[in-house]
């Protein structure tokens, strides 16, 4: 098999790895419990977990239209604050966070075809990197791809939350193609945001391949449309 492009860069979530039912209770439950066992100080659960919706959702709406990432581990910080946890000099920020994120990763998987699609393209060479949004802290974001295996499979990741802008600003695609050091056009960008991935990656030259599971409908072109991963090493000729 000979693949037509020199380098692929992949989104993660959805793409690579179904995130479950996403569900901010229960991390929040645990980062209470392990803070009841320090003997710290805690609010009301229900008005916390309120308070950090309602935060929460706001970054969210806003990063949307800046394209500056929203950062959860900023939300944390505040509700310490905010209902005055007398947590410092007891425990630490990345603590929390550990806690926080190992309880939201138990409920994501990788999808079945990834991991025999990415050794095929292993095989051939073609290196590969990540491209994620994400709100999640990088160093967790290290902790969930050592988790899942899939770290010998990639050259490099860039994820949002440790860089100034998320996609679809050209500023992170750009520092993919300036990491695999190759021309934009002959670098795929797999993933299955329509204006996030695909737009994003197309305003920077690269070639994309929309992953539609879903048959969704969106007003895009993309060079592929993929309806799994394994569609990916069916494409066999393009001009580059």
């Amino acid at each position: 098999m000979k693949f037509p492009f020199k380098a692929i860069g992949f989104d993660w979530a959805h793409t690579l790895v179904d995130l479950g039912e996403e569900d901010d209770r229960r991390p929040l439950e645990r980062v209470f419990a392990y803070l009841q066992v320090k003997g710290i100080f805690l609010p009301d659960f229900e008005e916390c977990l309120e308070k950090s919706r309602e935060l929460f959702k706001s970054m969210i709406e806003l990063s949307r239209t800046t394209h500056r990432e929203a950062r959860y581990e900023e939300v944390l910080q505040y509700l310490l604050s905010y209902f005055k946890v007398p947590w410092e000099g007891r425990v630490s920020i990345n603590e929390i966070l550990e806690i926080y994120y190992k309880e939201v990763y138990q409920e994501r998987s990788i999808f079945p075809e990834v991991v025999s699609v990415l050794k095929q393209l292993h095989q051939l060479g073609i290196p590969m990197g990540i491209v994620s949004n994400t709100t999640n802290p990088v160093f967790m974001k290290k902790f969930e791809l050592e988790g899942t295996g899939l770290k010998e499979y990639f050259d490099f990741t860039i994820y949002s939350s440790g860089f100034p802008f998320r996609k679809p600003h050209s500023s992170i695609f750009q520092l993919a193609i300036s990491l695999f050091q190759l021309p934009p056009a002959t670098i795929l960008f797999v993933g299955d945001n329509p204006s996030a991935d695909i737009v994003g990656a197309q305003g920077v030259g690269m070639k994309t391949a929309w992953l539609n599971r879903k048959k969704r409908q969106a007003d895009i072109c993309p060079d592929f449309e993929l309806s799994s991963l394994d569609d990916l090493l069916q494409i066999n000729s393009v001009n580059v």
